[in-house]
């Protein structure tokens, strides 16, 4: 994903995806509304408590990046709507599966497929494993799969919106048996010898060379 956000804005991009699935008569948000569904304490992970200032940077923020946008629809009363479908192409599957993915962070498909039955049916995991396909091919993509979590049976996925996330370079390694590091051990001796022998070896060429030299001034 080319474009990074912080928490807050991840945050708050999640909740307007959210918002407009949820309770599309509500939608667009008010600031005050906005700010709401950014600290509730069900479905988000983690719970924060942002001010409106916060909200208010991070709509600028994503406005900038053309993510979200003032609504017109607002009225008398400022009104905000995120901008993914006309930016990105996004459906409400597709949606829906990244919006879970903004507001809870990594999850596995059959999580994914739980929580998002709010915002869309899913009507089994393959249909949560066909847009997550999608989203991952994308140029760039917008998730990545995660590798799988030792005591883990399933991998989880997570978004790109904030850059890829740690454990994605990172897979857990099984320390090395104590024959593998004996011979670990003995192979980096050899190569050190080896090149011990490559270094007298240059350094008799060169002797033989001043000899060469020597001996031809008295020719």
């Amino acid at each position: 994903m080319e474009t990074i956000l912080n928490d807050v804005e991840v945050r708050v991009l999640g909740c307007l995806i959210e918002k407009e699935l949820t309770t599309p008569e509500y939608y667009p948000l008010t600031l005050n509304a906005l700010t709401n569904a950014c600290n509730q304490r069900s479905n988000r992970d983690p719970v924060l408590a942002l001010e409106e200032a916060d909200v208010v940077r991070a709509l600028d923020a994503l406005k900038f990046k053309q993510l979200a946008l003032l609504s017109a629809e607002g009225g008398r009363v400022p009104k905000y709507r995120h901008a993914l479908v006309e930016k990105l192409r996004l459906d409400p599957p597709e949606l829906a599966v990244l919006a879970e993915l903004l507001l809870r962070g990594p999850q596995t498909v059959g999580e994914l497929r739980t929580r998002g039955e709010r915002m869309h049916p899913f009507p089994d995991l393959a249909a949560v494993e066909d847009v997550l396909g999608e989203l991952m091919a994308r140029t760039p993509p917008l998730v990545v799969r995660l590798p799988r979590q030792p005591g883990r049976k399933e991998s989880r996925h997570a978004h790109l919106f904030a850059g890829e996330p740690e454990s994605v370079t990172e897979e857990p390694v099984p320390a090395p048996e104590a024959a593998r590091l004996r011979v670990m051990a003995e192979n980096e001796r050899v190569a050190k010898l080896e090149e011990e022998v490559a270094i007298l070896r240059g350094e008799v060429v060169e002797l033989r060379r001043l000899v060469e030299e020597f001996k031809s001034q008295f020719e």
